[in-house]
């Protein structure tokens, strides 16, 4: 397993935060309207808001981004979560999911909630795996191709 630094936004980051979400959302969907706004200016759509952007490092390669996206309502939710996939296989995404819900319990976050789609049955089991339930998915929610929304209780 490979040693993983962590560490919290920096402009540096920006262009690593939307290839690794590109390439994922390329791959398995199409880059929906939302994705491109929030992976093109993801300051005003993540950051000034209150969210953060995490990222894990191998030396000073990026292999894995994730963000905590507050909403109207003061919950956040886990978007945006992408690993290298010359990665892929190596727990990186395990760790990452562990540092970020570390990271929002220090942050006092209550709930973090993510919408996804069965298709990714890793990702799925994933989250289940660290807690998270399944809840109803509302209509309509913020993706064309989320079929399943999780929360998790901080």
């Amino acid at each position: 397993m490979p040693t993983l630094v962590f560490d919290t936004y920096k402009t540096e980051y920006a262009e690593a935060f939307k290839a690794l979400n590109l390439h994922w959302l390329q791959e398995y969907f199409v880059v929906e309207p939302h994705d491109e706004e929030v992976l093109s200016d993801s300051e005003r759509f993540i950051l000034k808001p209150g969210g953060e952007i995490l990222v894990a490092k191998i030396g000073e390669r990026v292999v894995g981004v994730v963000a905590l996206m507050p909403d109207e309502n003061g919950i956040f939710e886990l978007t945006k979560m992408a690993v290298d996939s010359d990665l892929r296989g190596q727990k990186i995404g395990q760790q990452l999911l562990q540092h970020t819900l570390n990271f929002a319990r220090q942050k006092e976050l209550e709930t973090l909630i993510l919408y996804s789609n069965r298709k990714l049955e890793n990702a799925i089991y994933l989250y289940g795996k660290y807690g998270f339930e399944e809840i109803p998915l509302e209509q309509p929610n913020p993706y064309l191709r989320a079929d399943i929304k999780m929360r998790i209780s901080l």
